[in-house]
Order: C-alpha cells, then structure tokens, then sequence
C-alpha cells in the first residue's frame, strides 16, 4: 500500500531555544547532520530580536512568530543516502524556491523507524545595505519605551531621571534595520498545500526503488479527487456515479499531459469549466449531483478539442518532415540521372571538399614520377608528416597543465533514472498514438452515417452504428490502459511521471556537460554504467528467453515420447 506524505508546519515563540534543541547530539537520539544556509548563529539572534521588536510596535495580542519549522518524514530507505548529501539537497531546494535561510538536521527517533527532516527558515530577508536612523537632536523615551517630546516628562521629583527611562544623544543611532518585512507568502493557508506538493515530488525523484513513492493529491493541480465509499453507506451508487466521472476527466487530462497540452492550459479549463461553474450551480440550484456530472462531461468535450489540436499539430510537423526528406531524396535522385545522361564530364565540376591535410604518410612513393624531385622536397614532405603526427597524437595526461586530476564525474540518481523514464514516455506516446488513430476512425464513420440517407440504406446505417460502438469501447479501454502505464511503475499520475521525467531529463544534460568537459581535459572517455547496467540487463532477459525456449522444447519432447 503507498504511503501518503507527511509535512507539518509550526510557528517558532524561541528560535535560538529551537536551533539549539534540533542541533544537540545530548538531546537527540539519533542526530546525523546538521545544515545552515546562514551558520552565523548570530544571524539567527538577530532575526529573533526584530520579529520581537516589530511584534511590540504592533500592539499585538498573543507570541511573536520569531520563525516558522517544517518537519518532515522520509522514507526509510533514505537512511542509506550520504546525510549530507541528503540534507542539503532538501534544504537548499527550498531555499532556491523562496529564498530565505534555513538552518536543519536530520533525524531518526529512538526505535528508528521514522527518519525525517526538523527544518527552521527564517520569514524575513537580510537587506543587503541595512537601513539606519541617527538622532537629529536629543531623543527621550520613558519606561515603556515611548518616544517622549522633553526632558521634563522623564525626570522624577528629585530631577533625576527616572528608572527605566533613557537618553539618545544628538547623532547617536536610534533604530537599525537589517532585515526586511515578513514574507506574506508564508502566512497563507495555501502554503502548506503547496509546499506539501514541492517536497513530495523531490522525494519521489529521488527514491531508488519505486516502491517507496509517497502519494499526496495536488488541490490546486488539473485533477479531481475521488471521494472514498464507506461501509453500508446509502450513498454508495451516487458517490461511484460521481466518481466514474470524475475519473473519466483525470483519464482525459493524463492524456491532454501526454499529447503536449500545457499544464496551465488544463488549470485554467478546469477553474472556468468546472470550479466557477459548479460554484453558480450551487448558488442558483443547490446540491445537485445530477447537474455535476453534466458540467464535467461538458469540460471533458472541450478538453478533448484540445488534444485534438495538439496531435494534429504533432501529425502535420511529422508529416511535414517526411515530405522535406521525399522532396529531398527525389532531387538528388534527378540530379545523379540528369549526371548519368550527360555523360561522363559534367559542364560544370562540382566543388572538391579542401583536405585538411594534403599528405598522406602511408602512401608508398611512385618512384618513377619522384626521381624529378630535389631532396629538399622530400625533407619538407617529412616535416608536414611530424607536424601531422603531432598534431592528431593526443597530449599525455601527466604532460597536461592541469592542477589536479579531477574524478569522473558521477550521474545522480535522477540522472541514472532518464533512460528508463524515456523507454516510459515511448509506451505513453505509442499508446496515445494508437487511440488518435482510433480516433480518426471513428470520426470517419460518424460522417459516413451522417450521409447515409435514405429508407433502402438502413442495413448500412445498423452497421456503422454498430463498428462505432465497437471502436468506442476499444478508445475507452485504451485511454483506462494509459492511465494505467504510469501506475505500474507507482505513479500517482501522468502530470507526476513527466515532472519527472523533465526533472530527470535537466539533469541528465548537466552530466552529459560535465563528462564532454572531462573527455576535453583528460583525453578519457567517460564509462557511462547506465549503458552497460542495461546491456548487462538485456543480457539475462536474452538468457530467461532461451532458458524459457528450452524448457518448451524439452516439454515439447516428453509429450512425443509418450
């Protein structure tokens, strides 16, 4: 059974009381790393003392929000990556989504069966040049802490100044800021459920074994949810009424995901299609499931005309290129007929490609034809040889003015994941292929029924309803199957396959980069283990195939002898 994600938010009353606790080895159990963006524990002072210096200005009722934490759980398997590796991926990934510090450690709890992530970031950003305000003249504050007009008002019957009460001098500074407002982002109810959705996708791409997938449902995402059906509920047969059309829709946006449609595109439809206009129903109608289900299907027809107009487009480019490959292939075709008509020496001579270089060393000298050449030719055709030489040998690696011999570079696991996600996408794409093409069919049925006319064609118009049916359960089994493709492998959905597939892909070229640069510096191919871990997998199904095939053969034999 998959395992739903777990993240939970707190609000931070002590900060340094907070870092101090997630950071001690003497308080934690099991502690395993620990990770700051900003290390300067006096950073994290600082940011304490302004949320509470803002929170007293405010008047507020209730605890300051020094900062806020996030904990979150990890799947056990994660325990095997490096910890520091771990740490900072997770932290440094929020950290570019939003750009605040963070300070974090990684933990397990005393039976070990819970490994996850105490992260502390902070609402506030560091200005860069931090804002100061000098006193233009002699500045009173009585004892809780208001700005008084003179002297007199801070002075007690003695003339002293009373206890609690301060001076600020002419040119003295009287309030510094170093940090900005809180960021409002964090505040919003919203925020949880989004960053709910940003650290479950990190944690999927990141998984080795897909098992270990966590599942979590993105409200704000193109997808409806399903309402679960409790025991001996009454409303069994509405609640799968309404499901199978809600699934009917998330089948159709898997495959709008696959046939190019944007993600924002689908978004959009659903909020105007269905959200705006479920919520006027209820206003204008009530609780209607009935007016629901007509809603949806009318999306869904409209989410259909998308698709259609992206694999169209997909079949016109494809259909574009082979004729750009026709055209040029018949071109070159005439002109070598058109080469061969006119005989043997063409009118005009074809431009000869210039050699880079002119001499060929392995070529034996025609003795007869050289005796005319002086000997300083032949010490001039040897010195184009070495300078030749020279310049195709490759330069020895120690000889190499290089600092340090760097290691290979490594794939990271999402890197190591591309191949096999690719081979997932070429499944999809034949898939949904496979159902245009069904498609076009059928359309080319229903307009011949639309035609087929008259009282002597009826046996004609009973046939084409009939392979339309037929072709209607074929498409609607295929779009169940695509769905189901991604599901094998412990996807959620398709929209969660290619984030990360398109995760996977980025950093796939950032290997690719790093091995060109080291075969550049080195001189060295790289040995990319994914290519041999697959061969080296080809190769046993190749064996299971044979083994299979003679075990066939052998039963095959014992039945003949009997």
């Amino acid at each position: 059974m998959r395992r739903n994600s777990f993240i939970e938010m707190a609000k931070l009353h002590d900060l340094s009381g907070r870092i101090t606790y997630i950071s001690s080895y003497a308080k934690q159990e099991y502690l395993y790393e620990v990770y700051a963006t900003e290390p300067d524990r006096a950073f994290w002072r600082e940011l304490a003392k302004c949320s509470q210096e803002e929170f007293e200005k405010s008047g507020t009722n209730g605890k300051c929000i020094e900062a806020r934490e996030l904990m979150i759980a990890l799947p056990e398997s994660f325990i095997n990556y490096d910890h520091d590796y771990l740490l900072k991926k997770m932290v440094d990934k929020f950290k570019e989504k939003y750009g605040v510090e963070c300070f974090a450690a990684l933990h397990h709890n005393k039976r070990k069966t819970n490994l996850h992530i105490h992260m502390i970031f902070a609402e506030r950003k560091r200005l860069e040049q931090p804002t100061e305000k000098t006193a233009t003249r002699n500045m009173f504050y009585d004892e809780q802490g208001k700005h008084v007009r003179t002297k007199k008002e801070i002075l007690d019957g003695d003339g002293n100044i009373r206890k609690g009460c301060k001076i600020i001098k002419k040119g003295e500074v009287y309030e510094r800021k170093i940090f900005t407002v809180k960021d409002e982002r964090f505040k919003q109810e919203s925020f949880l459920d989004g960053i709910k959705v940003f650290y479950t996708d990190l944690i999927n791409q990141m998984v080795l074994d897909d098992k270990d997938r966590l599942s979590i449902f993105d409200k704000s995402g193109p997808y409806l949810a399903t309402k679960k059906i409790g025991k001996n509920n009454p409303k069994a047969e509405e609640i799968k009424a309404d499901n199978e059309i809600r699934m009917k829709w998330n089948r159709t946006v898997d495959r709008a995901i696959v046939s190019g449609v944007p993600d924002t595109e689908i978004v959009e439809l659903k909020k105007a299609e269905i959200t705006d206009k479920v919520k006027e129903s209820v206003e204008q109608n009530g609780q209607k499931p009935e007016l629901f289900g007509e809603i949806v299907r009318a999306a869904i027809l409209l989410l259909e005309l998308l698709i259609a107009k992206a694999m169209q487009k997909v079949m016109d480019i494809t259909e574009k290129a082979i004729g750009n490959v026709v055209s040029i292939v018949k071109e070159t075709s005439k002109e070598t007929e058109n080469f061969i008509h006119a005989g043997d020496t063409p009118a005009v001579q074809p431009e000869r490609k210039k050699i880079p270089f002119p001499v060929n060393p392995y070529r034996k000298p025609d003795m007869k034809k050289n005796t005319e050449h002086s000997a300083t030719d032949s010490t001039e055709k040897e010195s184009i040889i070495r300078q030749i030489k020279e310049e195709q040998e490759p330069v020895p690696i120690e000889t190499r003015p290089t600092a340090e011999r760097q290691p290979q570079p490594q794939p990271s696991v999402l890197a190591r994941k591309y191949p096999r996600l690719k081979e997932i996408e070429g499944r999809l794409k034949d898939q949904n292929k496979a159902i245009f093409g069904r498609e076009k069919e059928r359309d080319k049925l229903k307009k011949e029924l639309s035609e087929c006319a008259g009282i002597f064609k009826g046996g004609r118009r009973k046939e084409l309803q009939q392979e339309i049916d037929s072709l209607d359960f074929q498409i609607s089994n295929m779009k169940k199957r695509l769905s189901s493709i991604v599901k094998e492998y412990n996807f959620d959905s398709v929209q969660a396959f290619y984030k990360e597939l398109n995760a996977a892909k980025r950093e796939n070229q950032d290997y690719e980069t790093a091995c060109a640069e080291y075969e550049k510096n080195y001189g060295e191919k790289v040995v990319d283990m994914r290519s041999v871990r697959n061969r080296l997998r080809k190769k046993e199904q190749d064996i299971k195939i044979r083994e299979a095939g003679r075990g066939h053969q052998a039963r095959q034999k014992d039945k003949g002898a009997r």
